[in-house]
């Protein structure tokens, strides 16, 4: 079982990370939910056919429209939101920028499960690595950053979509907890698309985005979304929740390394600080390291 756990852990990082390579591309053409909204549909059918597969398409629809309501609002603070703002805030920061700040999901989720988990408890050395992450934002945003206040207001946009993504995350372990993950994936996807509909068709570009822009959509919302999707849930039924969601430490370097590499953004020292204490806060923060016994 071991034996597979390290080559689906480095593709996921290699899909994932990549994602935020295709987001800075097509939004250099398109809007944010325009972009958004083709990758939701891209993923749905992704999704729909593995399930369809594997299922049978009449169970997938069953199981689909019993959860409709909850694949709505998952949807929206889980992909709709955030998807957006990570685009969005991809506009005005380089993609290595926003992989980082997007690192931070697994603090505000400490965070917010405090008011809404009151078993989980932040002290000691959780406490101290949610201040150290929270650090390391300010670093990445505020040291003189390239692009002056909208690249303030863009990493920041990104660290609100990572709230989001807490949001979603504990909204499932509270309210979902018996919906199987494909489904509910799906769901979401499709929800998203639904919710994104009427703002993707109030800023449709006044030209056809080139293939580039096209093709960046494309990987993203069928690779980055749709089949990394799939790889994820045989990484956590083969491996586990705790040791799949590890993968949180390896996009931030992939993405850094793509954005040098393929659109030739600079890597800068605040970059690499922000890095640094934002990772170390979450393997603090979510109790990987440290003196913290697991509930």
């Amino acid at each position: 079982m071991t034996r597979g756990y390290v080559p689906l852990m480095l593709l996921i990082a290699l899909i994932w990370g990549a994602s935020y390579l295709f987001i800075k591309v097509a939004v250099e053409e398109m809007s944010p939910a325009v972009m958004v909204l083709l990758r939701l549909v891209l993923a749905s059918a992704v999704l729909v056919g593995y399930l369809g597969t594997r299922e049978g398409y009449a169970q997938t629809g069953r199981a689909l429209r019993a959860t409709w309501r909850d694949g709505l609002m998952l949807g929206t603070i889980n992909a709709a939101i955030p998807f957006t703002l990570i685009a969005w805030g991809e506009q005005h920061v380089d993609s290595g920028v926003a992989a980082i700040a997007n690192a931070t999901v697994p603090l505000f989720t400490v965070l917010l499960a405090i008011r809404f988990l009151p078993s989980e408890r932040a002290t000691g050395w959780r406490l101290a690595g949610i201040a150290l992450g929270l650090v390391g934002v300010g670093v990445l945003a505020g040291l003189n950053p390239r692009g002056g206040w909208w690249a303030v207001a863009g990493t920041l946009a990104v660290v609100v979509a990572s709230i989001s993504y807490a949001g979603g995350g504990l909204f499932v372990q509270r309210r979902l907890d018996w919906v199987s993950t494909p489904i509910l994936a799906t769901a979401s996807m499709l929800g998203a698309s639904v919710i994104l509909l009427p703002l993707a068709l109030a800023s449709l570009p006044s030209h056809v985005p080139s293939w580039k822009a096209l093709g960046s959509v494309a990987a993203l919302g069928i690779a980055g979304t749709g089949f990394a999707q799939v790889v994820y849930y045989r990484l956590v039924r083969n491996y586990g929740s705790s040791r799949s969601s590890l993968v949180t430490y390896l996009l931030p370097p992939t993405a850094l390394i793509y954005g040098v590499l393929l659109l030739g953004e600079p890597l800068t020292l605040p970059e690499l600080a922000g890095l640094g204490l934002i990772l170390a806060g979450v393997a603090f923060g979510s109790g990987l390291l440290g003196r913290t016994p697991p509930a």
